[in-house]
């Protein structure tokens, strides 16, 4: 397509899918702005409080859910999905199995993906501007007020399951969404249609059971949310129901049966650090906070912080079956400098020393 010429926006909608999937994206589809009913359910879910500790959620007002609010001008949205699934990792059933071992959400085994696909969005606008000189547009990963499932769905890249993680057909659950917020009046694409059925796989095996209704979570009971954005101490009845997950959670993708068509990932970054795909906890727990900030340079894993992050392994160790090397592995942080650390520490050992108890034989 030519600098010069009057663009032809249903070629270069054509162009922007092939150059998304020539940039490592699996898919690109576009959107308009409208959507009405998804801030409505946004307002219901801020109001039931939901959220959590999470203030920016409800920070932006409408913004979140008016694109052309949040960057004035915006007509369409271009959203991309990047599947994230490392090939060749432990499997993730068989790691949560193992009450020694710690499970990391998959998507959190390897490098962050929030520059990796914002440095191919603003390659994808390079291209776009190649095509047909300047336009208006920003690229948001994660990084601002965006409903990036409702704008995907309406793009046709799938649909919000019950779970409220989107599905595509063709490829499970575990891909990326960036999105690239454009003034140029693109052609738009048919939604995405909803095939869950009558399945609830997803609200039944949440350990927590923070999937509080079918596209309900609430997510003060959500083990990504505890692992991850709660900034304090975890209520004590949720901690046992976490298990050995000391960062996010996978449960309800892992049942889903879409994800039987799950394609891995092809950006190599993705693969697992330092063995993090089934790597033992007490090894884990041993590091120190330089280690910490070191081994998780790039990685999402960094957003827990290291007292999140022994917080977290100290409940997985009192979930694991008691051994003298756990039993050592906590006493060495009972006098740790954080009183949150501390807590969960406490509360682990004494999960070791009713485990440890001797059943009574008979009177």
């Amino acid at each position: 397509m030519s600098p010069h010429a009057a663009p032809d926006y249903a070629a270069l909608a054509s162009d922007i899918k092939r150059w998304a999937r020539e940039l490592g994206f699996a898919e690109a589809g576009i959107s308009g702005v409208g959507l009405q009913q998804d801030e409505q359910h946004l307002q219901g879910w801020l109001a039931d409080g939901y959220h959590g500790q999470m203030e920016y959620m409800a920070r932006h007002g409408t913004r979140r859910s008016r694109p052309d609010e949040l960057e004035p001008g915006t007509q369409r949205v271009i959203s991309v999905r990047m599947d994230y699934l490392p090939p060749g990792t432990r499997h993730a059933w068989e790691v949560i199995g193992d009450g020694e071992a710690g499970y990391v959400a998959r998507y959190a085994l390897g490098r962050d993906y929030h520059k990796l696909m914002r440095n191919r969005l603003q390659k994808l606008a390079e291209r776009i501007r190649g095509a047909i000189g300047d336009f208006g547009h920003r690229a948001y990963v994660d990084s601002a007020p965006v409903l990036e499932k409702a704008l995907a769905r309406n793009a046709g890249l799938g649909w919000i399951g019950k779970h409220t993680v989107l599905i595509n057909r063709q490829a499970g659950s575990y891909f990326f969404l960036g999105e690239l917020y454009t003034n140029l009046p693109l052609p738009i694409d048919k939604p995405a249609t909803a095939h869950c059925g009558t399945c609830r796989k997803c609200i039944d095996i949440c350990p927590t059971q923070a999937i509080v209704g079918p596209y309900r979570l609430d997510a003060r009971r959500c083990i990504s949310y505890l692992t991850i954005e709660l900034k304090g101490s975890i209520p004590e009845d949720l901690r046992e129901p976490i298990g050995n997950r000391i960062f996010g959670c996978d449960d309800c993708q892992l049942i889903c049966p879409w994800n039987k068509f799950a394609q891995d990932a092809t950006e190599p970054d993705f693969a697992p650090r330092h063995r993090l795909d089934g790597a033992k906890l007490v090894e884990l727990f041993g590091w120190s906070e330089e280690e910490f900030l070191q081994r998780t340079e790039g990685m999402a894993i960094r957003r827990t912080g290291y007292e999140g992050w022994l917080r977290n392994i100290a409940v997985a160790l009192g979930n694991a079956p008691p051994s003298a090397d756990i039993r050592a592995a906590l006493q060495a942080r009972a006098d740790h400098a954080s009183a949150m650390v501390r807590e969960h520490v406490a509360w682990a050992l004494a999960r070791c020393d009713a485990s440890s108890q001797p059943l009574a034989g008979p009177g």
